[in-house]
């Protein structure tokens, strides 16, 4: 467990009014010394999944913005990591026990145990990231990344020489199949427009069925799922499953050939910059910045239940720089990228999946 102190407080309101006490003093002294400073009496909480706050993806993203609102409000935050999916009900329900006044719950599988919690305690706010629980004391954060991902793969299949790409994830869970969804659409996409036949390889998505390595851990799964789209000549590789990239990354040194890494929920060329030159782009959640609104919120009496849902139009979700790939990539692509993303928000491009927030 993570206790983080941020003791801020509200400085520049007890600044004003020491002045104040001080011209006053000119006149006459004052009866009572006055608190120097209000500590906001909040504490928020987050569990993470089995990614753990080092994913440099998915839970770091959450954890960012949960240190980013702690900073703003002055106050701590309490941050459990979890082990496996056995201590997610009972590190939510420590937080409970602690008396933390909304918790962030990080992950589709954190769901029974924040539904279970909510439940019970209808006087604590929660918060879930990409699941959606009606219940009045619980806010669901979700994200529509078909739509960024779908950018991934129109970018993929224009990059790829070998005219073959690949995607695979950890689990076959909702937040995981909606960017698969949306990497195939766009590689079809691309052929559509390019009279090309990129083929892209780990989903079938009609079928909803593809690779996955069966958890968000890194190691010989991963790494074998990865080589084995490398084997059938795959050059742009997008994993969805937190950590488990770091595999792929190795998987792509381990083959001396001059193959693309695609990231998720964060920039990866950012997070990671030990694998930095073998990011193309990354599909991007803006989790930091939904967790960072939705405590905030919480803590000035702003809390409400009603989904937040992710878009590119709201930029909730999004595609990251091309960085060092720039230079190689078509000329043409970041405005045939920016084109995509107008088509999809005016809806002259159609993107669907069937993990959408809502379906």
């Amino acid at each position: 467990m993570i206790t983080t102190t941020r003791k801020r407080a509200f400085g520049g309101l007890a600044l004003l009014g020491a002045s104040a006490l001080v011209l006053a003093g000119c006149a006459a002294a004052p009866e009572e010394t006055p608190d120097e400073t209000e500590a906001l009496d909040f504490t928020p909480c987050i569990v993470s999944d089995a990614g753990g706050w080092d994913d440099k993806s998915f839970n770091e993203a959450a954890y960012d913005g949960m240190e980013q609102a702690a900073a703003e409000l002055g106050v701590e935050f309490t941050a459990v990591e979890s082990a496996d999916e056995n201590a997610y009900e009972p590190n939510v329900q420590q937080m409970v026990d602690q008396g933390c006044d909304i918790i962030v719950t990080v992950g589709f599988l954190l769901a029974e145990a924040t539904t279970n919690a909510a439940t019970a305690n209808p006087d604590i706010n929660f918060a879930i990231i990409d699941e959606f629980i009606d219940a009045p004391n619980v806010k669901p954060i979700q994200f529509n990344t078909v739509e960024a991902a779908f950018l991934a793969g129109y970018v993929a299949a224009s990059y790829s020489e070998t005219g073959v790409v690949g995607t695979f994830g950890g689990i076959p869970i909702p937040p995981v199949t909606i960017f698969m969804d949306g990497f195939v659409q766009g590689v079809d996409y691309y052929n559509e427009q390019k009279g090309t036949s990129v083929q892209a390889l780990g989903w079938d998505l009609a079928g909803q069925t593809g690779a996955f390595t069966g958890g968000f851990a890194p190691g010989t799964e991963a790494l074998t799922t990865a080589q084995g789209l490398i084997d059938q000549n795959a050059d742009v590789l997008l994993p969805v499953g937190g950590p488990i990239y770091f595999s792929a990354a190795e998987a792509i040194r381990d083959s001396g050939r001059s193959i693309a890494l695609m990231g998720v929920d964060k920039d990866i060329f950012v997070s990671d910059p030990d694998i930095a030159d073998l990011v193309l782009t990354s599909v991007l959640k803006n989790i930091s910045t939904a967790v960072y609104d939705v405590v905030t919120g919480a803590a000035t009496g702003g809390f409400d239940s009603a989904p937040y849902v992710g878009t590119l139009e709201n930029g909730g979700v999004g595609i990251a720089p091309f960085h060092d790939f720039e230079s190689t990539v078509d000329a043409e692509l970041a405005g045939e990228v920016e084109a995509l993303i107008a088509g999809i928000i005016d809806g002259s491009i159609e993107v669907t999946s069937p993990a959408s927030p809502g379906q």
